[in-house]
C-alpha cells in the first residue's frame, strides 16, 4: 500500500464544498470554552458536509487564531452562525421541524447505538459546556437525548470527540 500525495485525494475546493447537498445535521456548540475543541469540531462538520454550525453563549467565533490553528480553513466552508441564546435557536430549530437532539448523560438517554435516524428527519445535535454539560433548560427542550456509552472509569469525553462519534454515527446511517 502506498500513502496518498495531499494531490490525490480528491478534495473539493470552497466553491465546491458551498455547491455541495449538505447532510441534514445541524450542530449546536453552546458555552464551549475550549477554542481547539471549536475548531476540532468545524473540522469534522467539514469532512461530512454539515449544513450548519451555531455557536451559542460563550462559544468563540471566527476569525481566531487558535481555533483556525485546529480547524485548518473549516470555518470558510462551514456555514455558522453566532447567537447569544441557546435556547432561542433549539426553539426556532424546533419549530422548523427539525429534531432536537441533546448529547448528554440523562436518565432515559438513548444510547448512540441504538439510535435510529429517520429518513427525511433533519436533526440538529447540541453539545454542551466542557464541564457543565447541556443546559438543563435546553434537554428539556430537545425532542431527545443521545448518550455515548463509555464502559471505562471516565464516563466523560472532549467534546470534539463526542461530536466526531456522534456526527459520524449519523452520517453513516444518513
Amino acid at each position: 500500500m502506498r500513502k496518498l500525495a495531499n494531490s490525490e485525494l480528491d478534495r473539493k475546493n470552497v466553491e465546491e464544498f458551498k455547491a455541495s447537498e449538505k447532510t441534514p445535521i445541524i450542530v449546536i456548540l453552546d458555552d464551549v470554552r475550549s477554542l481547539h475543541n471549536i475548531g476540532s469540531v468545524f473540522r469534522t462538520c467539514d469532512a461530512f458536509l454539515v449544513e450548519k454550525v451555531y455557536l451559542c453563549g460563550i462559544t468563540a467565533t471566527p476569525p481566531n487564531k487558535e481555533i483556525h490553528k485546529t480547524a485548518l480553513g473549516a470555518t470558510e466552508t462551514v456555514e455558522w452562525e453566532y447567537a447569544k441564546d441557546v435556547v432561542e435557536v433549539v426553539k426556532e430549530l424546533r419549530e422548523s421541524g427539525v429534531s432536537v437532539q441533546s448529547v448528554e448523560q440523562v436518565e432515559n438517554s438513548v444510547m448512540l447505538n441504538d439510535f435510529k435516524v429517520e429518513e427525511g428527519v433533519k436533526y440538529a445535535l447540541v453539545f454542551g459546556n466542557e464541564v457543565k454539560g447541556v443546559n438543563q433548560e435546553v434537554v428539556n427542550l430537545s425532542h431527545g437525548v443521545i448518550e455515548i456509552p463509555q464502559l471505562g472509569t471516565k464516563h466523560s469525553l472532549n467534546i470534539s470527540v463526542s461530536a466526531g462519534i456522534v456526527i459520524w454515527d449519523l452520517f453513516q446511517q444518513m
